[in-house]
């Protein structure tokens, strides 16, 4: 008998860890040394967690055997509440913290508690591509935005209000941005919020690199500009703490909720049904939310971060033909291909490509749902003399591609 896959698997991809990454892995089982710049991991290339992250989770782990409450153990919540109440977000409690097994895990549940079949979410291009493929697998209709690349890929705000039909429920914000690097003004943000405001969306914001910013870039919660409106925040350990396998996120539900007891109850069951968050990993979010914040220092120019970021930026825009904005914010370049220099009608054929010639992985631009075969992703977490190698790499595969 035939098992085929579900049909609501139909539009769901993940190209981070697509065939491209298969073929990589199959290489490096032949004894190939591949050059990765496709995954936002910060572990395998050398960035270490805070220790006392280590400490609160070791010491409480006798105590962590058990189940904890559907919505996460009390002093993590407590510890997400008094952050973002810092950050000028009012009239939160506790029992408005979801934790999760990750950013990914929330992204998902929450989508499930709010779609129904055919409901549309607008969602950023380029985007993190969990949010269209958790849209689409909850029977939603995912609607890209277009973000304007000539503007440092903040959000444009025309395309926003073009694509707002009647089943339009909510707007994806990620902020600081994933691929792009773009971290958004205030006045955009208070823009979007006004833009949700006058169609009565829910605001999405994803946030997990809010913490990651370069040079003078200053990050707005976008919550905290929309007391009014139903806002979902979504924060996490992964990036900023250097611990992507603790799986260890949260989403911080605000604004008025009178009106929204029917979807918060979806959410309830939905948390009661996964039993609760991983309890180690919970562990370690109070250490890291208070005191001194060591991603300070890896983002400034002489960071570790800070360093990468200017140096695969810089080599990038030296090649021939490619160019790409400066990010202020993550862990990403998203370079673009001048077409009239290199043709490329099939994206993901040139990331095979450039991984079968030269060995470098990368994430071809229509894998975060870009419409156009111009642009790929280069992740800044290799150490900066790998980069510069990989980017080489990638110069001289593109010189083989020159019209």
């Amino acid at each position: 008998m035939q098992v085929n896959q579900s049909a609501k698997l139909t539009n769901v991809c993940y190209d981070i860890r697509g065939p491209v990454l298969k073929r990589a892995k199959q290489l490096e089982a032949e004894g190939q040394r591949i050059l990765k710049l496709h995954i936002g991991n910060p572990a395998p290339f050398g960035f270490e967690a805070p220790p006392e992250l280590l400490q609160d989770m070791v010491r409480n782990l006798p105590e962590a055997h058990g189940y904890s409450d559907s919505k996460g153990i009390l002093p993590a919540r407590r510890a997400v509440v008094q952050r973002y109440q810092e950050q000028g977000l009012t009239g939160v409690d506790v029992e408005d913290v979801y934790l999760g097994n990750g950013v990914s895990e929330l992204i998902v549940m929450t989508l499930q508690a709010l779609l129904d079949n055919g409901d549309q979410v607008l969602i950023p291009a380029p985007d993190y591509p969990l949010w269209t493929a958790g849209v689409s697998l909850c029977g939603g209709t995912p609607v890209h935005y277009l973000c304007d690349e000539s503007a440092g890929w903040a959000p444009s705000l025309d395309d926003i209000e073009a694509k707002i039909t009647s089943r339009t429920r909510a707007i994806v914000i990620i902020n600081p941005n994933n691929p792009t690097g773009a971290v958004y003004p205030r006045p955009v943000l208070e823009q979007i919020v006004e833009i949700a405001r006058r169609h009565r969306l829910i605001i999405f914001a994803d946030e997990i690199y809010d913490r990651i910013l370069y040079d003078d870039a200053e990050h707005t919660s976008i919550a905290s500009l929309a007391p009014d409106l139903l806002c979902l925040t979504f924060g996490g350990l992964s990036k900023n703490y250097r611990v992507a396998g603790f799986r260890s996120g949260w989403v911080v539900l605000s604004g008025p909720m009178e009106h929204a007891e029917s979807y918060i109850e979806g959410l309830d069951i939905l948390a009661n049904m996964r039993l609760c968050p991983n309890v180690p990993g919970q562990h370690a979010i109070q250490a890291a939310l208070g005191g001194y914040q060591s991603i300070e220092d890896l983002v400034l120019p002489t960071g570790r971060l800070g360093e990468q970021r200017d140096r695969a930026w810089k080599l990038l825009n030296d090649l021939p033909g490619v160019s790409c904005a400066r990010p202020r914010g993550a862990l990403y370049v998203f370079p673009r291909l001048d077409p009239e220099m290199y043709p490329i009608d099939d994206d993901v054929r040139f990331a095979f490509d450039l991984l079968e010639q030269q060995r470098i992985l990368i994430v071809q631009g229509t894998g975060f749902n870009w419409p156009a075969t111009d642009h790929f992703r280069v992740v800044t977490l290799q150490y900066a003399d790998d980069l510069e190698e990989a980017i080489g790499r990638i110069g001289d595969f593109l010189e083989t591609r020159r019209r």
